[in-house]
């Protein structure tokens, strides 16, 4: 995904990917439904990557069909719109919740909220997915 950060669109998309807590994955169940669900992210600069529960339906909907979109929230007016379309695939090499000082960085508060510790959290949220971003658009 090529974001052309001398625009204010493009600025603004990379900010929200570094800053935002929230981000709307949508997969596709097998008879077509799209299937949005709100989660947790990082953005590596290249790719975003999601911690899932193994049984999650998310995990089988992408070992099905990796096309996914993802989006955040708008304004309360409808505008500063994000979306963004790209590949799925579990990615078995990236390492746990725990060991990523990152993601542990940026939800640290959020993981004590729901009651966890990042090795618990490592324990439940073991499937990693790593999306590859091919468009964004956006207002």
């Amino acid at each position: 995904m090529n974001i052309d950060l001398s625009t204010k669109f493009g600025a603004r998309v990379i900010e929200r990917l570094k800053n935002e807590q929230i981000i709307w994955l949508t997969t596709v169940r097998p008879d077509g439904i799209p299937q949005p669900n709100p989660v947790w992210f990082l953005w590596d600069g290249e790719t975003i990557m999601i911690y899932s529960q193994a049984g999650a339906r998310k995990v089988s909907h992408i070992q099905n069909n990796s096309k996914v979109a993802l989006n955040f929230n708008s304004t309360a007016d409808g505008g500063d719109i994000v979306v963004i379309t790209g590949e799925a695939r579990i990615d078995p090499e990236t390492p746990s919740v725990a060991a990523s000082a990152a993601y542990v960085e940026k939800y640290r508060e959020g993981i004590a909220a729901i009651g966890m510790t990042p090795e618990s959290m490592s324990a439940a949220y073991g499937i990693v997915i790593r999306i590859t971003p091919k468009h964004v658009r956006g207002m």
